[in-house]
């Protein structure tokens, strides 16, 4: 069938956001669907050689086909990009428009799209929520008329509503001990796809990699979330200062690929070893590698994504996982998905993430070889779309 998703691989050229977006184009190809890359947000483009946003897509367009030659030779033919001038790159703008009228499937991954008329003509609309409680914090006010599609808010709210079917990165969704908002739309779980044969070859036997635990991650310039039944959500910063002083109880080096305005000294100080994540790990290879190389990932999550207990489980730790490389990460109530225990390490307090890496350090191998299993049962693009697919074209509108 025809597929189309859509992505902001183009817009920010970076390690993970590549990998996050181009895994679902490549998972639907490889399982025999004729499929179009489409990128249209009206959003500014991110320079990382100026290190600043523009307006002109022009050198974003470049970078990007050549990625593109790198995966599959059909998916560098049937792509398109639209930078915020109104520039295109890749397929002609009449075959887009004719791709979209004829598909059967049009897959919009978390408000990456700009919704035209063009693209609403596809048979089933598909909207793909990464950042659960983020997302479906305004629906309330919207329901009760407090917000209106004038506001910012409320287009992300008219946006979703114009798709027929909805999935969420919160796979604890139906969980009675779920917190984020549920009203109107009927929220279906989904998770990250994988494509393992893009990972197959980068992968290292433990003793060939670095004793290290290590993660990327952007500090946000402002720990600020919704708001929901008197409740303050927040991101990442509110979770870490929980674990700041871990490094000095972990038998293992704890180290960041790090981006935006973190407190380094501080973090230094506290033991954390830190790097500059577009030096690191800027493009999907160098991505690739600096996630191989590492003994395992220990993490934090978004505020918002554990104190709601909404399910959401990383794309960066699922590409670990499809390199053999154990996580250990902040519980979210993901374990009603996906196995831990082994390969995948939840924790909650400072206690359990020492007793969790104090595990991997001292068995590697079988917490390697479990990683390596669960990304194949519970990750594989196949599986992952398949199920999506199936779910999509039988839920009614």
């Amino acid at each position: 069938m025809r597929i189309v998703v859509t992505g902001l691989a183009a817009t920010y050229p970076l390690g993970g956001v590549f990998w996050d977006y181009v895994q679902y184009a490549l998972g639907f190809m490889q399982m025999g669907h004729e499929v179009l890359y489409l990128e249209d947000s009206g959003k500014w483009c991110y320079d990382p050689a100026a290190e600043t946003f523009v307006e002109s897509g022009a050198r974003n367009a470049e970078w990007f086909a050549a990625q593109l030659h790198r995966f599959d030779e059909r998916l560098a033919a049937r792509w398109f990009f639209r930078d915020p001038l109104g520039q295109t790159w890749g397929l002609e703008w009449p075959k887009v428009v004719e791709f979209c009228r004829t598909a059967e499937v049009f897959v919009h991954v978390s408000f990456s799209c700009r919704m035209r008329d063009e693209y609403c003509a596809a048979r089933k609309l598909v909207f793909i929520d990464s950042d659960p409680m983020f997302t479906q914090a305004s629906i309330p006010q919207y329901l009760a008329g407090r917000l209106t599609p004038e506001d910012p808010d409320g287009q992300r709210v008219a946006t979703m509503l114009r798709h027929q079917v909805h999935f969420t990165f919160g796979e604890n969704i139906a969980g009675a001990d779920c917190r984020v908002p549920r009203a109107h739309l009927n929220w279906l779980p989904t998770r990250q796809p994988i494509v393992l044969e893009c990972f197959r070859d980068s992968r290292l036997a433990p003793p060939q990699r670095r004793r290290v635990l290590t993660t990327v991650m952007s500090w946000e310039s402002a720990d600020r979330g919704p708001i929901i039944d008197g409740v303050e959500y927040g991101a990442k910063s509110r979770e870490f200062v929980r674990f700041i002083d871990l490094p000095g109880r972990s038998p293992l080096p704890l180290e960041i690929a790090i981006s935006g305005k973190a407190p380094r000294a501080e973090l230094t100080a506290r033991g954390w070893r830190l790097v500059e994540a577009p030096q690191a790990c800027g493009d999907p290879w160098s991505y690739r590698d600096y996630l191989a190389r590492s003994y395992g990932e220990w993490s934090i999550a978004k505020n918002a994504y554990v104190q709601s207990r909404s399910g959401w489980f990383s794309c960066r730790s699922a590409c670990y996982l499809a390199l053999g490389v154990p996580v250990i990460v902040q519980d979210t109530g993901f374990g009603c998905a996906v196995p831990t225990g082994r390969g995948v390490m939840a924790f909650a307090t400072p206690d359990q993430a020492q007793a969790a890496i104090e595990s991997v350090a001292g068995d590697p191998q079988r917490h390697s070889a479990a990683a390596l299993e669960i990304a194949d049962q519970y990750f594989a693009a196949a599986r992952v779309l398949g199920t999506l697919l199936d779910r999509a074209l039988s839920t009614s509108s």
